[in-house]
């Protein structure tokens, strides 16, 4: 009865799939998503695929979609569910608005007007029908796969959001609810106890771990933003400035450059701040003398670059500033001049500080014991991008070169920070063009004073 039944409701599905149109909106071509879902398929040849996209926003901003669907379909629908068949080798999107929604979504109406020129999902169906979609799965496959880690969403990061979800609430005394994703998982198992459930975060982390050629033009679209909000910066900063004025004109710009906004919140230490390597609360008034460093970056069509710059205040570098900067610098540029495809970690910290005694630095200062060469995390959709950080480097690959130090007594620190592309034969600055010399950095500084 039950197999009649399901069998019955699929037809209906059928039905439905046939006269729903697609809203999505792709930036890249719809034969590039494809081939994502195809490499999902490619790993789960034994079973189906269920990813939850981001559900309708209650707060006053843009909504957005979670990264792991927005890779995969390129479809910026509130409440969709992307099912990926390994077996049958065709994908569903699940979901259900209407134009006017949309617009309300900030969604551009172009992806409502023109659905067919979006598509390249095989079918579509509504939401109201994916109880029937799921049973259909569990009634004719074992397996299931789905995310078990929290969905990554505008200025998250999946591996981040886990743990402080594990504290706040998870694993909370006073809370214990499950995150969105686990709780999809408690209740299937519990419906369909006959289906094994497994996670595909792993499989689709690895695949976001390497960029195509598409992705790498926005991220150079974006590291170009990023370069010139930065130096925007240095011709702007004054003593007598406040943190929150640079802030806000790194964002303006940004903004103006086309960036929905930054990636993350503006990172500003300065003084006694420097010791928090994330402090953003923008409350100090510049001093004559104060050391900042700024990192910050833009979000552009869903990806991200990460820049830290390093400057004084009022435009001329101390004997003490001058040291940990050059010494920072070092550092950076000797990764730049050993990234290659095949290095590891160790290979990388080995060739660098042959190129620093090469260079005449003595390594036995504290900065270098700290600063020594190698990969930082990967960047892309996120800024702190999933899969953590390289061992071996590959083409295709994105991560922060970000030697940095602080020393708290001395309300001093130091970051110089790009964000790097790995090639076939080395590696490419997605983030030329800020001055990073000391000499380039007084220059541009002391020429915007004149202005």
């Amino acid at each position: 009865m039950r197999s009649r039944s399901v069998r019955c409701a699929l037809a209906l599905v059928a039905t439905m799939l046939a006269a729903t149109p697609l809203l999505a909106g792709p930036r890249f071509t719809n034969a590039e998503y494809a081939e994502r879902r195809a490499k999902l398929m490619a790993a789960i040849p034994d079973g189906v695929a269920v990813i939850w996209g981001a559900q309708t926003i209650a707060s006053y901003y843009r909504y957005a979609q979670n990264n792991d669907f927005m890779y995969l379909t390129g479809a910026e629908i509130p409440n969709a569910v992307l099912i990926v068949d390994g077996v049958a080798k065709a994908s569903t999107l699940v979901f259900t608005s209407t134009e006017a929604a949309a617009r309300n979504d900030g969604i551009s109406a172009e992806l409502v007007r023109n659905p067919q020129e979006f598509s390249g999902i095989e079918r579509v169906a509504p939401i109201e029908s994916l109880d029937v979609l799921l049973a259909g799965i569990a009634n004719r496959s074992k397996v299931i796969y789905t995310s078990f880690r929290p969905g990554e969403h505008y200025r998250e990061a999946s591996l981040e959001t886990l743990r402080t979800l594990q504290k706040t609430m998870t694993m909370n005394n006073w809370d214990g609810r499950l995150t969105r994703e686990l709780q999809f998982v408690k209740l299937f198992r519990e419906r369909f106890p006959q289906v094994e459930v497994r996670d595909c975060s792993g499989i689709i982390w690895e695949l976001r771990t390497i960029k195509s050629p598409s992705e790498i033009e926005v991220l150079r679209r974006a590291g170009r933003i990023g370069a010139m909000a930065h130096t925007a910066l240095l011709k702007a900063v004054r003593p007598g400035m406040y943190e929150y004025e640079l802030s806000a004109l790194f964002n303006y710009i940004c903004e103006k450059e086309g960036a929905q906004e930054s990636a993350y919140g503006v990172i500003i230490s300065s003084g006694e701040n420097h010791p928090y390597v994330h402090y953003n609360r923008h409350d100090r008034q510049l001093k004559d003398g104060d050391f900042l460093v700024v990192d910050a970056g833009p979000d552009l069509d869903y990806y991200d670059i990460d820049i830290s710059t390093s400057f004084p205040a009022n435009g001329t570098f101390t004997p003490r500033q001058r040291e940990v900067y050059e010494a920072s610098l070092a550092v950076h540029e000797a990764n730049l001049h050993v990234y290659r495809p095949g290095l590891t970690l160790e290979q990388c910290r080995q060739e660098v500080e042959a190129i620093l005694v090469k260079r005449g630095f003595d390594l036995t200062k504290d900065y270098f014991k700290r600063m020594r060469g190698g990969f930082g995390h990967y960047v892309g959709m996120a800024t702190h991008d999933v899969g953590g950080g390289p061992q071996a480097l590959k083409p295709g690959m994105v991560f922060a070169n970000e030697p940095y130090m602080t020393w708290p007594g001395e309300d001093l620190g130091v970051r110089v920070e790009d964000t790097i592309l790995i090639t076939e034969t080395g590696c490419e600055n997605l983030t030329p063009g800020i001055p990073r010399s000391i000499k380039e950095i007084e220059e541009v500084m002391r020429a915007a004073k004149q202005k």
